[in-house]
C-alpha cells in the first residue's frame, strides 16, 4: 500500500511539473529546468553519503572499536540479506540515526552516541533495522527523483518570477494561471515531497520491524528518541535543515506534528502501527514475537577517535 501512494504522488508531482511547464516556460524552459535540478540532485545522489557524514563528523567504527554497535548492524544485514554497510558514530547527545548511500551496495549507517547511551541492546536493534530497511527499500533513490522533480517545478516558478514566464506560450489561465503556477505549483510540490517522505518512513518502519523480529523493540526505541529529541538539540541538524528527512526521528526543535508539512509522521502514530503488527505477529505465530540475538562482545559507546574538546561519549546500559 505504501508503494502505491509513493507511485501515485510520484505521477501527481510528475504530472504538475508538466502542467506547470507548459504554463510559464513552454517546451524548451520546461526541459531546462529539468536537466539543471537533475543535475544538481545527481551529484547530490553520488556524494551525498559523504557530504552527510562529514556535515556531521561520523566517525567510522568497526568490530575492534566498537564490536557490540558493529555486531547488532553485521547480524541484522545478514537477516535482511544486505551487504554489509559501513558503520558510523555521531558525537550528538541527540539519541538519533539515520541511513545513507546510493544503492544497497555503498551504503552506511550512523548512529549518535546519545542513541548509543540512552536505549537498551534491543532498541538499537531496532532502529538499526529500520535504517537498513531504508537502504533495501532504496529510499535514497526515491527521494532524488523527488527533489529533482520538486526543483525543476521550483525553479520554473523562479523564471517566470524573474522573467515573466514565456511571453509567447499561449497560457489558457492567463494571469491567474501564472499566479498559480508560480506561487501555488512550488507549494503543491514541498507538500507532496514531504508526503512521500513520510509514506516512506512507514515503510521502513514495518520493514525493519520485519529484519529484527520484533516490532516493540522499535516502538519502544521510537518513543523514547522523540521525548529525548524534543529536550536536547541537534545544532548541527538546526543549521542544516535539509538533512533532516534522513533521521529516524526528526532532528530539528518545534513541534512534530502528522501534518503536511511535517517531514516525518507523528510518533505516536508510527507506534501505533508497530503495535498493530506485533499483535497481528502473535496471533500468527506459535512463539513469542522476538528475534535471535547476536553474541555480546563489548558493553559500552566506542570510546576511540573522539576528538571535540578531548570529551568521551558515555557509557551505554548494555548490562
Amino acid at each position: 500500500m505504501n508503494l502505491v501512494r509513493t507511485a501515485m504522488l510520484l505521477a501527481f508531482l510528475t504530472a504538475l511539473f508538466m502542467a506547470v511547464g507548459f504554463l510559464i516556460g513552454g517546451k524548451s524552459g520546461m526541459m531546462i529546468a529539468l536537466l539543471i535540478a537533475a543535475a544538481t540532485n545527481l551529484f547530490s545522489y553520488w556524494n551525498a553519503d559523504k557530504m552527510v557524514l562529514s556535515m556531521y563528523g561520523a566517525q567510522e567504527v568497526d568490530e575492534r572499536s566498537a564490536p557490540e554497535y558493529y555486531g547488532i548492524v553485521r547480524d541484522l544485514a545478514q537477516r535482511a540479506g544486505l551487504p554489509m554497510p559501513r558503520v558510523f558514530v555521531i558525537d550528538s547527545a541527540q539519541p538519533n540515526a539515520f541511513a545513507t548511500g546510493r544503492n544497497p551496495e555503498n551504503a552506511a549507517v550512523a548512529a549518535s552516541t546519545g542513541l548509543l547511551q540512552a536505549l537498551s541492546y534491543e532498541e538499537v536493534a531496532g532502529v538499526m533495522a529500520h535504517e537498513l530497511a531504508h537502504v533495501q527499500n532504496r529510499d535514497t533513490l526515491t527521494m532524488t527523483v523527488t527533489a529533482t522533480i520538486a526543483g525543476a517545478i521550483s525553479m520554473l516558478a523562479n523564471f517566470a518570477l524573474f522573467f515573466g514566464g514565456n511571453r509567447e506560450n499561449n497560457n489558457p489561465l492567463g494571469f491567474v494561471g501564472m499566479l498559480v503556477a508560480m506561487i501555488v505549483a512550488p507549494l503543491a510540490a514541498m507538500l507532496v515531497q514531504m508526503a512521500i517522505s513520510r509514506t516512506r518512513e512507514y515503510s521502513a518502519d514495518r520493514r525493519g520491524a520485519e529484519i529484527c523480529g520484533n516490532p516493540l523493540w522499535l516502538s519502544s526505541a521510537l518513543r523514547k528518541i522523540a521525548i529525548a529529541a524534543g529536550r536536547i538539540p541537534n545544532e548541527e541538524a538546526e543549521h542544516n535543515p535539509a538533512t533532516a528527512h534522513m533521521f529516524i526521528i526528526n532532528p530539528l526543535s518545534g513541534a512534530r506534528m502528522d501534518n503536511l508539512f511535517s517531514t516525518h509522521p507523528d510518533t505516536e502514530n508510527r507506534i501505533a502501527a508497530l503495535e498493530a503488527m506485533a499483535t497481528d505477529m502473535r496471533q500468527t505465530s506459535t512463539g513469542p514475537v522476538a528475534a535471535a540475538k547476536p553474541a555480546r562482545k563489548s558493553r559500552s559507546v566506542p570510546t576511540t577517535g573522539w576528538g571535540r574538546g578531548g570529551s568521551q561519549p558515555p557509557k551505554g546500559p548494555w548490562s
